[in-house]
């Protein structure tokens, strides 16, 4: 069976890609920071008839990915579709939103930890695989900020912009090989609650042109914006 990694799976967004790949036949592995968390997703997408098996790591120690994907890869057999997307829902220490004229070194710094260096990690983690089977899909997500910056994002919307430039730079790269990288840049409020004025759609709304860049597997960006 063909196997979907998603490197930051939460109830959200997580969730229903995880069921838009396992409804169609995908194992699932889920790696996120807390294992309770990652135990009831898995508990329910059983539930839902999924495979699905949790992985704890956390993206900003880059040693523990590496070693929950080569674990997850070891349990599964193959990792067809990585999907990295974490995001700080609860209180990460040192991470502050400022705007431009604000960002330091100190403040933009873990940015860059968890979005770039953690999505380069996971890509180094599972690439030789893929390109050794010639096949692979890499899929990278962050906010809209990534192509149109918000002031008050300013360090935030930095680190997005580096993760869309590498991830651009490794579709060229791996043109002709098999494999697969994309950026999906999510320019609206996922869920309710949002600000007023702001564009929404919910998880289930989004996830399914998750499944649609898997089958194509021909553009290198996709921009949602509701």
């Amino acid at each position: 069976m063909p196997t979907l990694a998603i490197v930051g799976a939460g109830p959200g967004m997580g969730l229903a890609i995880a069921r838009t790949f396992g409804s169609r036949g995908f194992d699932v592995a889920l790696i996120a920071r807390t294992k309770r968390k990652l135990d009831a997703l898995t508990d329910q997408l059983r539930q839902e008839g999924v495979v699905a098996a949790a992985f704890p790591a956390d993206v900003l120690d880059r040693p523990s990915l590496t070693a929950a994907l080569e674990a997850a890869q070891a349990r599964f057999g193959t990792l067809d579709v990585l999907e990295y997307s974490p995001a700080p829902h609860s209180p990460v220490p040192g991470f502050t939103t400022v705007p431009p004229s604000e960002v330091t070194v100190e403040n933009v710094q873990p940015q860059i930890e968890y979005t770039f260096y953690g999505a380069v990690a996971a890509a180094r983690a599972v690439l030789p695989a893929m390109r050794e089977a010639g096949a692979g899909t890499l899929i990278f997500t962050t906010g809209g900020g990534s192509v149109h910056p918000i002031p008050m994002l300013g360090n935030v919307n930095a680190a997005a912009g580096a993760l869309r430039n590498w991830t651009l730079n490794l579709h060229n790269e791996l043109t002709g090989s098999g494999v697969y990288a994309v950026h999906v840049a999510i320019n609206t409020w996922i869920g309710e609650g949002g600000p007023e004025g702001i564009p929404a759609a919910t998880p289930e709304q989004i996830a399914p042109l998750y499944w649609d860049l898997y089958e194509r597997r021909d553009r290198s960006e996709l921009v949602f914006n509701g």
